[in-house]
């Protein structure tokens, strides 16, 4: 059989978690206004003057949340290299379309190539 002498014994109101602390423990931090901070500037490494290799702009992804409705409703996705989506994009931009309207007209303009 198990010895449970060794076990503390409860002592009366120590099983719960006591009375709530008065007004003046209470931290007063709670009636002070509510400030973010600041935000971090990511640090930068130098770069090398030596460097002789061609730099490139890094790949931005557009958002086309802004875009008008168009009651398209039909999901068409595919993957496509970084290059494609830059030149795409800005043939959007240029032209004042979306890229679904950019593609139509690759389209039409490929099938009256192909004489269809």
């Amino acid at each position: 059989m198990a010895d449970a002498s060794k076990l503390k014994a409860k002592r009366p109101g120590r099983g719960n978690l006591g009375s709530p602390p008065g007004p003046d423990e209470v931290a007063t931090s709670l009636n002070a206004p509510e400030i973010a901070p600041a935000p971090i500037e990511p640090v930068s490494s130098p770069v090398p003057a030596t460097s002789t290799e061609p730099t490139e702009t890094p790949y931005v992804r557009r958002d086309g949340r802004s875009a008008r409705k168009t009651h398209r409703t039909l999901a068409f996705a595919t993957r496509v290299t970084p290059e494609f989506d830059n030149e795409i994009r800005d043939i959007a931009e240029r032209e004042g379309l979306k890229l679904v309207e950019v593609l139509e007209n690759a389209v039409a303009a490929y099938k009256k190539q192909q004489g269809y």
